[in-house]
């Protein structure tokens, strides 16, 4: 019997190879005339049936009968029946269609032998399990109430498009079953043409008791060309989630590393834990350890993975560590993991490991809980500087935090409270170590009045005590010692919105005026260390809140009014476009917030704030913008501008982003100078298959130039992956050498990949 290939019809998947052959397509006939029910111990003639004939390509929708839950052997329809007696068969011809327990069958002739309880079928064969696997064939043989049986040239058609062909299937009554000269794709596949690749075999075996797939000889073939042999494969067939056995390696190469290989043994350690060990074998650094654990309980996870090497060039031990867990303590109470740590702030880099980008590595442990309107929690934290770009400082360790908040069940007019506790303990080895308990209580009104008019009123008091120790204030002088503070604050909000309606689009103008009333000059700077209201700016998410501050140590200080609006438009069909501008008016003009766009926060006064605002347009899919400003009050200079922007279809496109912001002395950045950076990238879809993009990012200011760079070629299909990309990134961080990386990933879906 002669190897069958892949190419005369577009065929489909088979359970009996990889995960991805897991879920079948669900495919179901539909039939126009009622069947007849047959028993073992009755036959009748059936009625004539008129159905759709069976195509290949209309395979999707070919519909299941819906047949009652009775006690039925046979379910037939057919467009002419002919039942012998004597012999005890029954031959139906003509769009047949049979069904028994969950396997349906249809096909140009079957005959039924009732004596031996033989089904047999011929032309066009087709056979749907109760998983949803699809099977056409040429001829099948089915015995013992159809559960066993052979078939001969089948071809059989998944979920996910793969396709499966074979010279003969044998289906045993234990469910075992056996694939003579098989051949398995993913790829689509044309009459007179090889897929992209194919993966044949000898024989494969499926032992279902064990649910395992066994390969003699297979082939991997690229365009018809053998490119991989191995005599023996085998792996767990589709309904196994999890097993102990290697996975497919990792294959690399870097500037730090070198050539590298990464093998991988997954430990099932119960059905409910696992451990998988990924050690690293470079060249220029030798060994490097690395795995990952998980856990899962019925009250909450943990996982934790890591790695750590010698560097024998830096004469140091180094490595890292992310680990998450979460544990349900009852009803009401969970406690939550975050750690994260690396020896060296370049290390991440060095591997290319998650948070490789991040400015800081913060841990953290909490227990919250959760009671109807009340919320408390217990937390710690510890940070880890990584950014070059960032000032030095002594990374603090918050233990405790605890917060607790309660509001209160909604008053006959609308109206509730809410009370606030937060205490935090903030120690440092060498500079200043606070401890710090802050209590709000609220008083919070919303109105809506009859003309659509909204208000909410909020008052509120904040009292704090603070002890504190080690403290340089900004005048240059030290400070210990205990501190109180309470600040009360009153604040109306009033909105009214109009909306306009057109045959093409809706349109929305919301003004809005917030009024504050509040003490001037009661942050106590002089004793009071700024813990957690660092960075702050004003800006188009925060001009119109009533308490602009995210924090606890710094109160937002002095009466004043700010207003703006809000205007939207939206077309019926496609489209938004939205504008928002605002300006706050201090009825003090000193106050600090008043002066935070200024490159010395003391240098200018006035009542006015800054104008702040954003601007958002997407009249289509081709063009997307949003732009977000601050404008100097007094000659309309820009004190900061984001911009970002995307522009053109898939055949084309542009992304352009741009940040600019003026000098700040308080900027947490080494560098407190102005920054103006630009990012571009093009994208572009060549074809179905191929799509390159280049991107660059460029520091505008005098002594720039380009801080990265880089760019990918991909191509991929339904069966296929490949990925070629190169970056460069110029940082200024002298302990950092690892800035160039190119590199190739190569994907056989549904089997794995390499990369390097």
């Amino acid at each position: 019997m002669t190897r069958p290939t892949i190419g005369k019809y577009c065929l489909l998947a088979s359970l009996l190879l990889g995960t991805s052959m897991a879920q079948a397509q669900e495919v179901v006939y539909n039939t126009t005339d009622a069947g007849v029910v047959l028993n073992d111990s009755d036959v009748e003639t059936l009625p004539q049936a008129t159905m759709e004939p069976l195509n290949l390509a209309d395979a999707a929708n070919i519909v299941k009968p819906q047949v009652e839950e009775e006690e039925q052997d046979i379910y037939f329809s057919a467009n002419e029946m002919q039942n012998d007696q004597h012999l005890q068969t029954i031959t139906a011809i003509g769009d047949v269609n049979i069904v028994r327990d969950t396997l349906t069958v249809k096909a140009d002739k079957i005959v039924y032998n009732q004596k031996d309880d033989v089904v047999t079928a011929v032309g066009n064969v087709v056979l749907l399990n109760e998983d949803g696997t699809v099977v056409f064939s040429d001829y099948v043989v089915l015995s013992d109430k159809m559960q066993e049986g052979e078939m001969e040239n089948i071809k059989i058609i998944m979920k996910d498009k793969s396709q499966v062909a074979a010279s003969k299937v044998t289906k045993y009554a234990n469910d075992d079953k056996e694939m003579e000269n098989a051949v398995y794709s993913p790829c689509d596949v044309c009459t007179g043409k090889d897929p992209l690749w194919q993966l044949k075999a000898k024989k494969i075996k499926h032992d279902a008791k064990n649910k395992n797939v066994y390969y003699d000889h297979a082939f991997l073939e690229l365009k018809g060309v053998p490119v991989f042999y191995t005599p023996f494969l085998s792996h767990p067939d589709p309904t196994v989630k999890r097993r102990s056995g290697f996975l497919i390696p990792n294959i690399a190469s870097s500037s730090y590393l070198g050539a590298a290989v990464q093998p991988k043994y997954f430990w099932n350690i119960s059905d409910h834990e696992d451990l998988l060990l990924d050690p690293i074998f470079s060249t220029d650094k030798g060994l490097i350890f690395s795995g990952k654990y998980n856990k899962y309980t019925y009250r909450g996870d943990l996982t934790a993975e890591g790695s750590f090497m010698r560097d024998d060039d830096k004469d140091e031990t180094r490595g890292n560590i992310f680990a998450k867990g979460r544990y349900e303590v009852n009803d009401y109470w969970v406690a939550d993991m975050d750690v994260n740590y690396a020896s060296d702030r370049n290390y991440l880099k060095d591997m290319s490991l998650d948070k490789q980008d991040d400015a800081w590595l913060t841990s953290s442990l909490k227990m919250q809980g959760f009671d109807n309107r009340n919320y408390a929690s217990i937390e710690s934290y510890y940070y880890q500087l990584l950014s070059y770009d960032m000032k030095e400082y002594d990374e603090p360790v918050v233990l405790p935090l605890m917060n607790y908040e309660n509001i209160s069940d909604v008053g006959p007019y609308g109206a509730y409270t809410k009370t606030n506790l937060n205490f935090a303990s903030i120690y440092r080895e060498e500079e200043t170590n606070t401890q710090r308990f802050s209590m709000i209580n609220s008083w919070v009104l919303p109105y809506t009045s009859p003309y659509g008019e909204k208000y909410r009123m909020v008052a509120s008091v904040k009292s704090d005590l603070y002890y504190v120790d080690n403290y340089l204030n900004p005048e240059g002088e030290e400070f210990t010692g205990g501190v109180a503070r309470i600040f009360p604050q009153l604040g109306l909000e009033w909105k009214l919105p109009f909306i306009r309606a057109s045959e093409t689009s809706r349109q929305i103008l919301e003004p809005t005026v917030v009024a504050v009333l509040a003490p001037n000059d009661s942050n106590m700077t002089d004793k009071i260390p700024n813990e957690d209201s660092q960075d702050f700016e004003l800006d188009d998410s925060n001009v119109l809140d009533i308490d602009r501050y995210a924090g606890y140590d710094r109160n937002d200080t002095g009466s004043r009014v700010s207003y703006g609006f809000n205007w939207s438009s939206y077309g019926d069909i496609t489209g938004r476009t939205s504008a928002f501008l605002a300006q706050s008016y201090y009825f003090d003009k000193n106050e600090t917030l008043n002066n935070v766009s200024s490159k010395d926060l003391n240098e200018k006064e006035g009542h006015l704030s800054d104008y702040v605002g954003r601007v958002y347009a997407r009249p289509n899919d081709y063009f997307d913008l949003n732009y977000r400003f601050r404008v100097d009050k007094d000659d309309f200079e820009l004190t900061y501008s984001e911009l970002s922007t995307s522009i053109g279809p898939q055949i084309l496109n542009a992304y352009i982003s741009y940040i600019y912001l003026q000098d700040n002395s308080n900027s947490s950045l080494i560098e407190n100078s102005e920054r103006k950076e630009l990012y571009t990238a093009l994208r572009s879809k060549l074809t179905k298959n191929w799509s390159v993009s280049i991107y660059n990012r460029q520091d505008l200011t005098d002594n720039g130039g380009s801080l990265e760079y880089g760019g990918d070629l991909i191509y991929e299909d339904e069966c296929t992956a490949l990925i070629l990309y190169l970056q460069k990134d110029n940082s200024s961080d002298p302990e950092y050498d690892g800035d160039f990386e190119f590199g190739a990933n190569f994907l056989l879906k549904t089997l794995g990949g390499t990369s390097k």
